[in-house]
């Protein structure tokens, strides 16, 4: 397994993953969302295996790019200003080869081989 743990250090889901993969002594690399992004490649990965842009926005946020974002019709825009801005990210965005899971999934994370 190549685990990769996408997230933020203040969000507590992001911790609760991290500990997940290390009680069970899986290695896994973790990336800071807000320093470091996502590569394009990374960010189309999961959005094919999450089911699309609307499953990755997280909709409780109180930036108000969020409320923006509701009244988008355009996929295309609403995915690159998401790519621009990776705060409007639910996390942690957990990715395993293609497959990734957004927010805490451990009942997911238990059946990756």
């Amino acid at each position: 397994m190549n685990i990769q743990i996408f997230g933020t250090s203040k969000c507590f889901d992001t911790r609760k993953a991290e500990r997940y993969f290390k009680e069970r002594r899986i290695p896994f690399q973790r990336i800071d969302l807000l320093r470091y992004g996502m590569s394009g490649g990374e960010f189309d990965s999961v959005l094919r295996a999450v089911g699309g842009i609307d499953n990755l926005i997280n909709w409780e946020s109180k930036d108000p790019e969020v409320l923006l974002m509701k009244y988008m019709e355009d996929k295309r825009a609403k995915e690159d200003k998401v790519f621009d801005n990776p705060k409007l990210l639910k996390t942690p965005i957990v990715r395993n080869g293609k497959q990734a899971t957004v927010g805490y999934c451990p009942q997911v994370w238990e059946n990756w081989k």
